[in-house]
């Protein structure tokens, strides 16, 4: 992503008005994202609640899709990287982490109470890529949010890590998944 120059930041300044909505206008046109961006962040209606709500939409929209696949561990691997990015995206728009562990909780939901059957299947890739999410949201829980709010989190968390760590799957992961939220003292 370019840096401005200062020049560029004075010619910006000495437009006019009109010249900058115009620009700002075909800006927003050409980009989703920094539509979504502005309108939450100059629009009094367009709430964090909001943009979990839709993200959480298109979430569960991908998995409904993934299940309909001819290859089902492969299309829930898709859908599962797919909603990792809306996750990334919504994480953009607001710069709230909070809501990045909330959505990414909700895609972990989704597949727990749906498609743990599947972690079952001789092709692992939906299983690691699962194992990587519940990991990373134990990083993100420990690492961006404030020791009080680590308990509302612990036991759904531990819940998944035991699940996952119930699998044969887990002892072949390169990568160290821990075994539960554990809260420093």
């Amino acid at each position: 992503m370019p840096v401005p120059s200062t020049d560029f930041k004075k010619a910006l300044k000495q437009l006019p008005d009109k010249e900058k909505e115009a620009l700002l206008l075909r800006a927003v046109r050409r980009d989703a994202e920094l539509y979504e961006t502005f309108a939450f962040e100059l629009l009094p209606d367009v709430t964090v609640e909001q943009v979990y709500e839709q993200t959480a939409d298109r979430i569960h929209e991908l998995f409904n899709v993934a299940v309909t696949g001819r290859l089902l561990n492969r299309s829930l691997n898709k859908a599962l990287s797919k909603a990792t990015k809306e996750t990334a995206r919504a994480r953009r728009i607001t710069k709230d982490k909070r809501l990045e562990i909330d959505l990414i909780l909700y895609t972990l939901r989704l597949i727990f109470d749906n498609y743990t059957g599947q972690f079952d299947s001789p092709y692992n890739g939906f299983y690691v890529s699962t194992a990587r999410l519940t990991t990373r949201a134990v990083q993100l829980v420990l690492t961006n949010l404030h020791e009080d709010l680590w308990l509302e989190y612990k036991s759904e968390l531990d819940d998944f890590l035991t699940q996952l760590h119930n699998r044969s799957k887990s002892r072949n992961l390169r990568f160290d998944m821990p075994r539960e939220l554990v809260i420093p003292n």
